[in-house]
């Protein structure tokens, strides 16, 4: 889950391996799935009527469920902002690589579904991927709320504002538990078509240029063996290049 990270620009490090993303950014993406995942178990914790009984989270940090939800709002908040402002070049890039449209994402949504099990994608423009493009814009409105809500709720005390808060809360949260459960599923490589995926946001070592390929071909090195082992369902296959790339088949553009 990366709503405020940035693409960073693509680079090499050991042979075949592709660094998508920074460690600053690797390191916000860190903290905001460690303190999603503190809202998310707490919340449902309350949710689901156990606000008399603390959590074994809520015992180990020696606070209520309450308290403990409460303190990880302000903490995300905090950065949410530090994503703003501290890497505001960074921000800037992640919404423009968002909110962009090309053509090819229509096709790509129309192959993404038999692409999940065989690594078969279409090709597309870009640093994220059209159907990240989407989860971006989910994750950032879903949290947006959260912690919007959240805020808001502090200040109001009862009455049919404060209803209508929680009211809108709580459908955010349904919503953010959906979009963190896919995320997890594509992470965690249970898709065929996106083993790999996880290296381009845990540890430095980069990810292979044939899974860069199969899945962000803008980023991938034009000098990678196309019959390098691949963890995807792809086997391997490269996809043709997209529209921004044919023209220089030799070299490796970075994106910011």
């Amino acid at each position: 889950m990366r709503p405020t990270t940035t693409p960073a620009r693509a680079t090499t490090t050991e042979p075949g391996a592709v660094v998508r993303n920074n460690r600053a950014t690797r390191w916000f993406h860190a903290a905001t799935f460690l303190v999603t995942a503190v809202l998310l178990a707490t919340g449902w914790w309350l949710r689901t009527g156990h606000e008399g009984s603390p959590s074994l989270l809520a015992e180990v940090a020696g606070r209520s469920d309450a308290d403990l939800h409460r303190q990880a709002g302000w903490v995300s908040l905090a950065v949410a902002g530090a994503g703003l402002t501290l890497g505001v070049r960074a921000a800037w890039t992640f919404v423009r690589e968002t909110v962009r449209v090309d053509r090819g994402d229509a096709r790509w949504f129309r192959r993404w579904p038999a692409g999940t099990l065989t690594g078969r994608f279409a090709p597309h423009a870009g640093h994220f991927d059209p159907g990240q493009r989407l989860a971006n814009l989910a994750f950032v409105a879903t949290l947006g709320t959260l912690i919007g809500t959240g805020v808001a709720m502090t200040t109001v005390s009862g009455g049919p504002v404060f209803a209508s808060l929680v009211r809108v809360h709580r459908a955010a949260t349904y919503v953010l538990t959906v979009l963190v459960v896919g995320h997890l599923l594509v992470v965690a490589g249970i898709l065929p078509g996106y083993r790999g995926a996880w290296r381009a946001m845990i540890g430095g070592r980069g990810v292979p240029a044939v899974t860069v390929r199969r899945l962000w071909p803008a980023d991938a090195p034009g000098d990678a063996p196309d019959d390098a082992p691949d963890e995807g369902g792809g086997g391997g296959t490269r996809a043709p290049a997209p529209p921004d790339r044919r023209a220089g088949a030799g070299s490796h553009r970075h994106r910011d």
